[in-house]
């Protein structure tokens, strides 16, 4: 179960947010940690297919005193609200800032780049063209829509043109999905 992705990703957060909060006096859940948790764990379990099936991360997650559940979800979000209104998961990685992939019609109008832990860590944004392709990499949202978007709007107009790719990327309309464009 420990490499389940939900697994995974739930003690990414943890270990990450540990780091980034010291305050918050998160446990480590390193190996000896999980290795005491297994009986408690695997009670009950007849067979290694039926540990399988269940959920390590929740069981860790309940583990945590209630203050600290709701610091991880508060500072360290499993997703995040963009301006079109989907809610976008973050992939955490311990000792990096978390990266939010999203396409870039579904950042419009979003001035700042989101902050997690406090506002402390700026989420490393990967923006994404209509295919799902990373066009720009960036922790500066403010600087991509001054230069960047600018340089690269021309060519991506001219690859996805059913898409948006305004002007004015500031008091654009965010879009989950295109409009029918003329």
């Amino acid at each position: 179960p420990l490499a389940e992705p939900e697994t995974e990703q739930f003690l990414a957060r943890l270990r990450s947010l540990r780091q980034w909060c010291p305050e918050l006096e998160l446990p480590v859940f390193d190996e000896a940690e999980l290795v005491a948790f297994l009986p408690e764990f695997a009670f009950g379990a007849r067979s290694l297919a039926e540990l399988k099936k269940r959920d390590l991360g929740a069981f860790l997650r309940s583990k945590l005193p209630f203050a600290q559940q709701q610091a991880l979800e508060r500072e360290a979000p499993e997703k995040l609200a963009v301006p079109s209104g989907s809610l976008i998961r973050l992939t955490y990685e311990p000792g990096r800032p978390p990266i939010l992939a999203a396409r870039i019609q579904e950042l419009f109008g979003l001035a700042a780049t989101p902050r997690v832990a406090r506002g402390r860590v700026s989420v490393l944004l990967h923006l994404l063209a209509p295919n799902h392709r990373p066009q720009q990499v960036t922790d500066d949202l403010t600087s991509f829509w001054n230069d960047a978007y600018h340089k690269i709007k021309a060519e991506l107009r001219r690859r996805y043109p059913r898409h948006a790719w305004p002007d004015d990327p500031w008091n654009a309309t965010p879009e989950r999905k295109p409009k029918r464009r003329s």
